[in-house]
Protein backbone atom coordinates (compact mmCIF):
# COMPACT_ATOMS: atom_id res chain seq x y z
CA UNK A 1 0.00 0.00 0.00
CA UNK A 2 2.48 2.48 0.94
CA UNK A 3 4.43 1.42 -2.58
CA UNK A 4 1.30 2.09 -4.47
CA UNK A 5 0.98 5.76 -2.45
CA UNK A 6 4.84 6.54 -3.29
CA UNK A 7 4.33 5.45 -6.89
CA UNK A 8 1.00 7.98 -6.95
CA UNK A 9 2.68 10.88 -5.75
CA UNK A 10 5.80 10.56 -7.90
CA UNK A 11 3.19 10.45 -10.86
CA UNK A 12 1.37 13.67 -9.53
CA UNK A 13 4.90 15.70 -9.33
CA UNK A 14 5.66 14.42 -13.01
CA UNK A 15 2.52 16.07 -14.58
CA UNK A 16 1.67 18.98 -12.50
CA UNK A 17 3.14 21.81 -14.34
CA UNK A 18 5.43 23.97 -12.41
CA UNK A 19 3.90 26.84 -11.24
CA UNK A 20 6.92 29.08 -10.19
CA UNK A 21 8.62 28.46 -13.41
CA UNK A 22 9.98 32.00 -14.85
CA UNK A 23 7.58 33.97 -16.68
CA UNK A 24 8.85 33.84 -20.67
CA UNK A 25 10.86 37.19 -21.69
CA UNK A 26 9.52 39.72 -23.70
CA UNK A 27 10.79 40.19 -27.26
CA UNK A 28 11.86 43.73 -27.74
CA UNK A 29 9.87 45.28 -31.14
CA UNK A 30 11.47 47.65 -33.47
CA UNK A 31 10.01 50.90 -34.00
CA UNK A 32 9.09 52.67 -37.23
CA UNK A 33 11.02 55.66 -38.60
CA UNK A 34 8.04 57.74 -39.07
CA UNK A 35 9.99 61.02 -40.43
CA UNK A 36 13.46 62.87 -40.24
CA UNK A 37 12.85 66.80 -38.62
CA UNK A 38 16.34 68.66 -38.78
CA UNK A 39 20.13 68.57 -37.74
CA UNK A 40 21.55 67.82 -34.42
CA UNK A 41 22.38 71.31 -33.55
CA UNK A 42 19.13 72.99 -34.73
CA UNK A 43 16.68 70.98 -32.48
CA UNK A 44 15.80 71.25 -29.11
CA UNK A 45 12.72 69.26 -28.25
CA UNK A 46 9.19 68.53 -30.51
CA UNK A 47 5.79 68.77 -29.23
CA UNK A 48 2.57 67.55 -30.60
CA UNK A 49 -0.13 70.12 -31.72
CA UNK A 50 -3.10 68.35 -32.92
CA UNK A 51 -2.29 65.92 -35.43
CA UNK A 52 1.23 67.72 -36.37
CA UNK A 53 4.76 67.80 -34.39
CA UNK A 54 5.82 71.20 -33.92
CA UNK A 55 10.18 71.23 -33.47
CA UNK A 56 11.70 74.20 -31.87
CA UNK A 57 15.36 75.01 -31.72
CA UNK A 58 18.11 77.85 -32.59
CA UNK A 59 19.16 77.89 -36.16
CA UNK A 60 21.71 79.92 -37.38
CA UNK A 61 21.80 81.24 -34.11
CA UNK A 62 18.10 82.30 -33.71
CA UNK A 63 15.09 81.07 -32.07
CA UNK A 64 12.84 79.53 -34.82
CA UNK A 65 9.47 76.77 -34.52
CA UNK A 66 8.21 74.75 -37.40
CA UNK A 67 5.32 72.43 -37.72
CA UNK A 68 5.41 68.91 -39.46
CA UNK A 69 2.79 66.65 -40.48
CA UNK A 70 3.30 62.48 -40.12
CA UNK A 71 4.63 62.28 -43.50
CA UNK A 72 7.83 64.81 -42.79
CA UNK A 73 6.07 67.67 -45.12
CA UNK A 74 6.71 71.40 -43.22
CA UNK A 75 3.50 73.25 -43.01
CA UNK A 76 5.00 76.52 -41.59
CA UNK A 77 7.96 77.72 -40.18
CA UNK A 78 8.55 80.83 -38.00
CA UNK A 79 11.72 83.14 -36.90
CA UNK A 80 10.83 84.01 -33.41
CA UNK A 81 12.62 86.66 -32.42
CA UNK A 82 14.73 89.22 -34.71
CA UNK A 83 17.60 90.13 -32.39
CA UNK A 84 21.13 89.05 -32.90
CA UNK A 85 20.88 86.18 -31.26
CA UNK A 86 18.45 83.54 -29.23
CA UNK A 87 17.61 80.65 -28.48
CA UNK A 88 14.26 78.57 -27.68
CA UNK A 89 14.83 74.95 -25.23
CA UNK A 90 11.34 74.42 -23.61
CA UNK A 91 7.78 74.14 -24.99
CA UNK A 92 4.42 72.99 -23.87
CA UNK A 93 0.79 72.89 -25.71
CA UNK A 94 -2.77 73.96 -24.32
CA UNK A 95 -6.09 73.00 -24.69
CA UNK A 96 -6.72 74.82 -27.72
CA UNK A 97 -3.35 73.84 -29.57
CA UNK A 98 -1.01 77.01 -29.29
CA UNK A 99 2.33 76.43 -28.66
CA UNK A 100 4.22 78.25 -25.83
CA UNK A 101 7.62 78.33 -26.02
CA UNK A 102 10.55 79.29 -23.88
CA UNK A 103 13.84 80.46 -24.42
CA UNK A 104 16.42 83.51 -23.89
CA UNK A 105 17.33 86.35 -25.91
CA UNK A 106 19.95 88.85 -25.18
CA UNK A 107 19.61 91.71 -22.77
CA UNK A 108 19.41 95.64 -23.81
CA UNK A 109 22.78 96.24 -25.50
CA UNK A 110 24.65 99.13 -24.29
CA UNK A 111 26.11 101.70 -25.55
CA UNK A 112 30.51 102.18 -25.05
CA UNK A 113 31.37 105.65 -24.78
CA UNK A 114 34.71 104.57 -26.49
CA UNK A 115 34.52 101.95 -29.17
CA UNK A 116 37.52 99.94 -29.81
CA UNK A 117 38.52 100.30 -33.75
CA UNK A 118 37.60 97.94 -36.63
CA UNK A 119 39.20 97.19 -39.52
CA UNK A 120 36.76 98.14 -41.95
CA UNK A 121 38.38 98.65 -45.67
CA UNK A 122 35.11 98.06 -47.79
CA UNK A 123 33.06 100.08 -45.06
CA UNK A 124 30.34 96.76 -44.58
CA UNK A 125 27.72 97.27 -41.94
CA UNK A 126 28.92 94.87 -38.91
CA UNK A 127 26.14 93.65 -37.02
CA UNK A 128 26.52 93.76 -33.14
CA UNK A 129 27.93 90.60 -31.60
CA UNK A 130 26.16 89.35 -29.23
CA UNK A 131 27.53 86.30 -26.65
CA UNK A 132 25.89 84.11 -25.04
CA UNK A 133 27.16 85.72 -21.93
CA UNK A 134 24.22 88.11 -23.07
CA UNK A 135 21.68 86.09 -23.06
CA UNK A 136 19.80 86.91 -20.10
CA UNK A 137 16.19 87.42 -20.87
CA UNK A 138 13.48 85.27 -20.13
CA UNK A 139 11.42 84.99 -23.49
CA UNK A 140 8.24 83.49 -23.76
CA UNK A 141 6.61 83.05 -27.61
CA UNK A 142 2.98 82.15 -27.98
CA UNK A 143 2.47 80.49 -31.06
CA UNK A 144 -0.83 79.51 -32.82
CA UNK A 145 -1.30 76.32 -34.23
CA UNK A 146 -0.95 77.63 -37.68
CA UNK A 147 2.26 78.85 -37.12
CA UNK A 148 1.48 82.97 -36.29
CA UNK A 149 3.65 84.95 -33.34
CA UNK A 150 0.51 85.71 -31.47
CA UNK A 151 2.26 87.19 -28.08
CA UNK A 152 6.13 87.44 -26.84
CA UNK A 153 6.50 88.29 -23.15
CA UNK A 154 9.59 89.25 -21.32
CA UNK A 155 11.10 88.85 -18.03
CA UNK A 156 14.67 90.25 -17.86
CA UNK A 157 17.34 88.19 -15.28
CA UNK A 158 20.30 89.60 -13.95
CA UNK A 159 22.53 85.94 -15.03
CA UNK A 160 22.71 83.85 -18.12
CA UNK A 161 19.53 81.67 -17.99
CA UNK A 162 18.52 78.25 -19.83
CA UNK A 163 14.87 77.42 -19.72
CA UNK A 164 14.70 73.54 -19.48
CA UNK A 165 10.43 72.88 -18.56
CA UNK A 166 7.48 74.64 -18.64
CA UNK A 167 3.95 73.70 -17.42
CA UNK A 168 0.57 75.62 -18.09
CA UNK A 169 -2.85 75.65 -16.68
CA UNK A 170 -5.63 77.99 -16.90
CA UNK A 171 -4.03 80.35 -14.49
CA UNK A 172 -0.58 80.37 -16.87
CA UNK A 173 2.68 78.94 -16.77
CA UNK A 174 5.30 77.96 -14.66
CA UNK A 175 9.14 77.56 -16.12
CA UNK A 176 11.74 75.95 -14.27
CA UNK A 177 15.76 75.93 -15.56
CA UNK A 178 19.30 76.83 -14.82
CA UNK A 179 20.81 80.20 -13.65
CA UNK A 180 24.49 80.98 -14.35
CA UNK A 181 26.59 83.31 -13.16
CA UNK A 182 30.99 83.96 -11.75
CA UNK A 183 29.78 82.12 -8.66
CA UNK A 184 26.68 81.07 -9.42
CA UNK A 185 24.97 77.60 -11.23
CA UNK A 186 21.60 77.38 -9.29
CA UNK A 187 18.27 76.31 -10.54
CA UNK A 188 15.13 78.20 -10.72
CA UNK A 189 11.47 78.62 -10.76
CA UNK A 190 8.94 81.26 -12.50
CA UNK A 191 5.57 82.11 -12.64
CA UNK A 192 3.76 84.03 -15.83
CA UNK A 193 -0.07 84.57 -15.17
CA UNK A 194 -2.53 84.59 -18.15
CA UNK A 195 -2.27 88.55 -18.64
CA UNK A 196 1.75 87.54 -19.13
CA UNK A 197 3.17 89.49 -15.95
CA UNK A 198 5.48 87.30 -14.69
CA UNK A 199 6.11 86.35 -11.13
CA UNK A 200 9.35 86.92 -8.74
CA UNK A 201 12.30 84.38 -9.72
CA UNK A 202 12.67 81.59 -6.77
CA UNK A 203 16.30 80.98 -6.94
CA UNK A 204 16.87 76.96 -5.99
CA UNK A 205 20.66 76.28 -4.38
CA UNK A 206 23.58 78.76 -4.87
CA UNK A 207 26.60 76.34 -6.27
CA UNK A 208 25.59 73.18 -7.93
CA UNK A 209 21.85 72.52 -8.25
CA UNK A 210 20.13 71.87 -11.38
CA UNK A 211 16.44 71.75 -12.30
CA UNK A 212 15.28 69.68 -15.31
CA UNK A 213 11.93 69.48 -15.20
CA UNK A 214 8.67 70.63 -13.55
CA UNK A 215 4.64 69.34 -13.24
CA UNK A 216 1.86 70.84 -11.73
CA UNK A 217 0.12 68.68 -8.97
CA UNK A 218 -3.69 68.50 -8.17
CA UNK A 219 -3.67 71.12 -5.54
CA UNK A 220 -1.97 73.96 -7.45
CA UNK A 221 1.33 73.31 -5.84
CA UNK A 222 4.67 72.33 -8.60
CA UNK A 223 6.85 69.11 -8.42
CA UNK A 224 10.29 70.15 -9.48
CA UNK A 225 13.05 67.58 -9.91
CA UNK A 226 16.93 67.91 -10.79
CA UNK A 227 20.12 67.39 -9.12
CA UNK A 228 21.97 69.28 -6.34
CA UNK A 229 25.40 69.45 -4.69
CA UNK A 230 24.59 71.18 -1.81
CA UNK A 231 22.17 71.91 1.11
CA UNK A 232 18.63 72.78 -0.19
CA UNK A 233 15.87 74.30 2.21
CA UNK A 234 17.84 72.75 5.21
CA UNK A 235 18.44 69.32 3.78
CA UNK A 236 22.05 68.55 3.17
CA UNK A 237 23.93 66.62 0.83
CA UNK A 238 24.25 63.16 1.22
CA UNK A 239 26.18 61.56 -1.83
CA UNK A 240 28.48 63.73 -4.11
CA UNK A 241 25.68 65.00 -6.14
CA UNK A 242 22.06 64.18 -5.22
CA UNK A 243 18.60 63.76 -6.92
CA UNK A 244 16.22 66.15 -5.63
CA UNK A 245 12.20 66.50 -5.63
CA UNK A 246 11.18 69.90 -4.81
CA UNK A 247 7.44 70.68 -4.05
CA UNK A 248 6.97 74.50 -4.22
CA UNK A 249 3.78 76.52 -3.34
CA UNK A 250 1.70 78.14 -6.07
CA UNK A 251 3.10 81.35 -3.98
CA UNK A 252 6.97 79.77 -5.03
CA UNK A 253 7.95 78.62 -1.69
CA UNK A 254 9.66 75.27 -0.82
CA UNK A 255 7.65 73.22 1.28
CA UNK A 256 9.25 70.20 0.72
CA UNK A 257 12.84 68.57 -0.36
CA UNK A 258 13.30 64.72 -0.65
CA UNK A 259 16.71 63.70 -1.91
CA UNK A 260 17.53 60.58 -3.18
CA UNK A 261 21.72 59.44 -2.65
CA UNK A 262 23.95 57.00 -3.30
CA UNK A 263 27.06 56.61 -1.09
CA UNK A 264 30.33 58.02 -3.12
CA UNK A 265 27.67 58.42 -6.33
CA UNK A 266 25.57 60.68 -8.24
CA UNK A 267 22.08 60.96 -8.45
CA UNK A 268 20.48 63.24 -11.32
CA UNK A 269 16.53 63.42 -11.84
CA UNK A 270 15.85 64.30 -15.51
CA UNK A 271 12.12 64.23 -15.53
CA UNK A 272 8.93 64.34 -14.28
CA UNK A 273 5.37 63.58 -15.39
CA UNK A 274 1.64 64.18 -13.73
CA UNK A 275 1.52 61.06 -12.43
CA UNK A 276 5.14 61.46 -10.86
CA UNK A 277 6.77 58.73 -12.93
CA UNK A 278 10.17 60.18 -13.03
CA UNK A 279 13.50 58.66 -14.95
CA UNK A 280 16.92 59.73 -14.12
CA UNK A 281 20.86 58.71 -13.98
CA UNK A 282 22.60 56.46 -11.19
CA UNK A 283 26.30 56.88 -11.42
CA UNK A 284 28.66 54.75 -8.93
CA UNK A 285 32.48 55.11 -9.77
CA UNK A 286 32.79 53.29 -13.68
CA UNK A 287 29.01 52.26 -13.26
CA UNK A 288 26.58 53.87 -14.73
CA UNK A 289 22.30 52.62 -14.68
CA UNK A 290 19.43 54.12 -15.43
CA UNK A 291 16.52 54.63 -12.56
CA UNK A 292 12.99 54.80 -13.04
CA UNK A 293 10.84 55.21 -9.91
CA UNK A 294 6.58 55.94 -9.80
CA UNK A 295 5.85 57.81 -6.59
CA UNK A 296 2.80 59.00 -4.50
CA UNK A 297 1.74 62.10 -4.00
CA UNK A 298 3.65 62.49 -0.77
CA UNK A 299 6.62 61.47 -2.84
CA UNK A 300 6.95 57.83 -1.49
CA UNK A 301 8.29 54.99 -3.87
CA UNK A 302 5.39 52.77 -5.09
CA UNK A 303 7.75 51.11 -7.28
CA UNK A 304 11.13 51.41 -8.88
CA UNK A 305 13.58 49.53 -11.34
CA UNK A 306 17.61 50.33 -12.80
CA UNK A 307 18.75 49.06 -15.82
CA UNK A 308 22.05 49.14 -17.23
CA UNK A 309 22.39 52.26 -19.57
CA UNK A 310 22.76 56.12 -19.31
CA UNK A 311 20.53 59.12 -19.23
CA UNK A 312 18.86 61.85 -20.02
CA UNK A 313 15.94 59.06 -18.90
CA UNK A 314 12.42 60.16 -20.15
CA UNK A 315 9.33 59.39 -18.78
CA UNK A 316 5.89 59.72 -20.14
CA UNK A 317 2.53 59.46 -18.52
CA UNK A 318 2.64 56.43 -15.93
CA UNK A 319 4.20 53.69 -18.20
CA UNK A 320 7.17 54.68 -19.86
CA UNK A 321 10.79 54.94 -19.94
CA UNK A 322 13.33 56.01 -22.36
CA UNK A 323 16.51 55.94 -22.21
CA UNK A 324 20.00 54.44 -24.22
CA UNK A 325 20.53 50.99 -22.91
CA UNK A 326 23.84 49.04 -22.66
CA UNK A 327 23.28 46.03 -20.99
CA UNK A 328 21.11 43.01 -20.82
CA UNK A 329 17.61 43.01 -18.99
CA UNK A 330 16.07 39.94 -17.31
CA UNK A 331 12.83 40.72 -18.36
CA UNK A 332 13.24 41.04 -21.73
CA UNK A 333 14.87 39.18 -24.71
CA UNK A 334 17.74 41.99 -24.76
CA UNK A 335 21.58 42.57 -24.66
CA UNK A 336 22.49 45.32 -26.82
CA UNK A 337 26.11 45.71 -28.06
CA UNK A 338 26.29 48.84 -28.71
CA UNK A 339 23.82 51.75 -26.32
CA UNK A 340 20.68 51.91 -28.09
CA UNK A 341 17.82 53.80 -27.33
CA UNK A 342 14.83 51.55 -26.05
CA UNK A 343 11.04 52.07 -24.63
CA UNK A 344 10.03 49.93 -21.92
CA UNK A 345 6.40 50.22 -21.38
CA UNK A 346 5.35 49.10 -17.03
CA UNK A 347 1.83 48.48 -15.89
CA UNK A 348 0.50 49.70 -13.34
CA UNK A 349 2.18 47.83 -10.59
CA UNK A 350 5.49 48.47 -12.34
CA UNK A 351 5.88 45.18 -14.05
CA UNK A 352 7.39 45.04 -17.82
CA UNK A 353 4.67 44.78 -20.40
CA UNK A 354 6.45 45.71 -23.84
CA UNK A 355 9.67 47.09 -25.03
CA UNK A 356 10.89 49.04 -28.18
CA UNK A 357 14.07 50.02 -29.41
CA UNK A 358 14.86 52.32 -32.22
CA UNK A 359 17.57 51.24 -34.45
CA UNK A 360 21.30 51.26 -33.78
CA UNK A 361 23.17 54.72 -34.68
CA UNK A 362 20.51 56.32 -33.02
CA UNK A 363 23.02 57.58 -29.89
CA UNK A 364 21.23 60.85 -28.52
CA UNK A 365 17.91 60.83 -27.09
CA UNK A 366 15.58 64.52 -27.49
CA UNK A 367 12.38 63.31 -26.08
CA UNK A 368 9.50 61.28 -25.19
CA UNK A 369 5.62 61.60 -26.37
CA UNK A 370 2.26 60.20 -26.22
CA UNK A 371 0.29 61.03 -29.63
CA UNK A 372 -3.72 60.44 -29.88
CA UNK A 373 -3.33 59.06 -33.20
CA UNK A 374 0.19 57.14 -33.16
CA UNK A 375 0.73 56.05 -29.72
CA UNK A 376 4.23 56.22 -28.05
CA UNK A 377 6.73 58.62 -29.73
CA UNK A 378 10.24 58.55 -29.80
CA UNK A 379 12.73 61.02 -31.34
CA UNK A 380 16.36 60.65 -31.24
CA UNK A 381 19.34 62.24 -32.70
CA UNK A 382 22.21 60.27 -34.74
CA UNK A 383 24.90 62.39 -35.98
CA UNK A 384 23.51 63.53 -39.06
CA UNK A 385 19.29 63.99 -38.59
CA UNK A 386 17.01 64.18 -36.10
CA UNK A 387 14.45 61.44 -35.92
CA UNK A 388 10.81 60.36 -34.84
CA UNK A 389 9.78 57.15 -34.51
CA UNK A 390 6.65 55.34 -33.84
CA UNK A 391 5.82 51.59 -32.54
CA UNK A 392 5.77 49.42 -35.58
CA UNK A 393 1.80 48.22 -35.96
CA UNK A 394 2.52 45.66 -38.62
Amino acid sequence: MKRLIALFVISFLVITPNTQAAPKKIVVNTLKLLTTIGLPTEVSGVVISGKNFVVFGTQNSLAYAKAVDSNGNELWKLQLDQSQASMASAAVVDSAGDIWIAGVTPVAAAVSATPSPVINPDNAVMPPITFIGDLKTLTIWKVSSTGTLAATYTSPASNVILPTSITLNGSGLAIVGSMAGEKLNAGFIIFMNSSGLFSKTLQIGLASTTIESVTRNTDKTFTLVGSSGETIAGRKLAGLIDGVIIKVSKSLRITSVVRSSISKGKRIWNTTTPSLLLGGEVVVRNKSEVAVTKFSSRYVPTWTHRFPGAGPAFTTGSTQLLFLSNGAIRELVWNPKTPTALLITFNSKGVISAADSAPVGQRLLVGSLESKDLGPVVVTSSADLVSIFVRNTR
